[in-house]
């Protein structure tokens, strides 16, 4: 199965289990450029809710996959950039609902749930994971970097107000981010702004892959326990487990599938291979990395492999 442009993985995610992704809008194309991003900066800042592929595409692709195998407990619209900017998402989650009885995750950044068509849309999912990053503008628009049409105030209402008539999972994820958002004073007001939202789970995370700014760290793990505690949130561990999967065959086209939207760091790439039964594994990961269209980056004395 050559040449899949919207379908990737099963990837394996802690919250999810082994994950299905959809990609239904173009690379790198977002409505933020959050300073921990780990596809990089965004180069193509939009606001504007388009079409980008034909719904029918999508499916089609799917069908396919389908056809040949079934081996992932979620389907998670997740895309490379802002998935609710697919002006198309309502009918997407209605016609795959159509297609398999996996549960259907959308993985957004939170910024659109002001806008009614995307509440109305994301209903009929059965997971909604929006991120919170930050609890004022000021905040806001040091770590998420939004569009200029996009407002704090008005971003976080719709998020309350779609948190009292969404009848799915909603779990929120906050990316604790050293000497930013991760002191005491900081965990307080996320404790206050929490408190205005119906959430069923919410995960704190910090930046283990290379981020799209160098002055981004993690936070100390006697930081992470203090906001565990006090925001009674689960921390989402240092490093994925499970294993990455592709229908693709050639093995070096599969990588490349899969790091368009989620690098790898070294340990993920080798069980990767491993379970595909690649031989010499450490010359093809050398010849991995002497390829021009893969960054290799060093984070934290751990490799991480990206498209360039």
């Amino acid at each position: 199965m050559e040449n899949l442009r919207f379908i990737f993985g099963p990837v394996p995610s802690r919250r999810l289990g082994r994950s299905l992704g959809i990609s239904p809008i173009p690379r790198k194309t977002c409505n933020y450029s959050c300073i921990y991003c780990q596809l990089g900066r965004t180069n193509k800042m939009t606001n504007t809710r388009q079409e980008f592929f034909k719904v029918e595409d999508i499916l089609n692709e799917f069908k396919i996959y389908l056809k040949d195998l079934d081996k992932f407990d979620i389907i998670t619209i997740v895309g490379e950039g802002e998935p609710t900017l697919y002006s198309k998402l309502g009918e997407l989650i209605t016609e795959l609902k159509k297609l398999t009885d996996k549960p259907i995750a959308v993985i957004t950044n939170g910024s659109l749930f002001s806008d009614k068509n995307v509440s109305q849309e994301l209903l009929n999912a059965d997971f909604v994971l929006p991120s919170l990053d930050a609890y004022n503008e000021e905040l806001y628009k040091k770590i998420d970097r939004p569009h200029g049409n996009i407002n704090f105030k008005k971003e976080i209402e719709g998020l309350i107000n779609f948190s009292n008539i969404y009848k799915g999972n909603l779990w929120l994820e906050i990316m604790l981010i050293d000497n930013i958002n991760c002191d005491k004073k900081s965990i307080s007001n996320f404790k206050k702004l929490l408190k205005k939202i119906k959430y069923d789970r919410l995960y704190l995370n910090t930046p283990v892959r290379p981020p799209a700014e160098d002055f981004v760290q993690t936070i100390s793990k006697e930081d992470m326990e203090y906001a565990s505690k006090e925001l009674k949130g689960i921390s989402i561990d240092m490093l994925s487990s499970g294993f990455f999967f592709s229908e693709i065959g050639n093995p070096t086209e599969a990588i490349f599938s899969i790091i368009r939207r989620h690098p790898m760091n070294q340990f993920e790439l080798e069980s990767f291979l491993k379970s595909r039964k690649v031989k010499n594994i450490h010359n093809f990961i050398k010849e991995l990395e002497n390829n021009d269209k893969i960054n290799v980056i060093n984070y934290k004395g751990i490799k991480t492999y990206k498209l360039k």
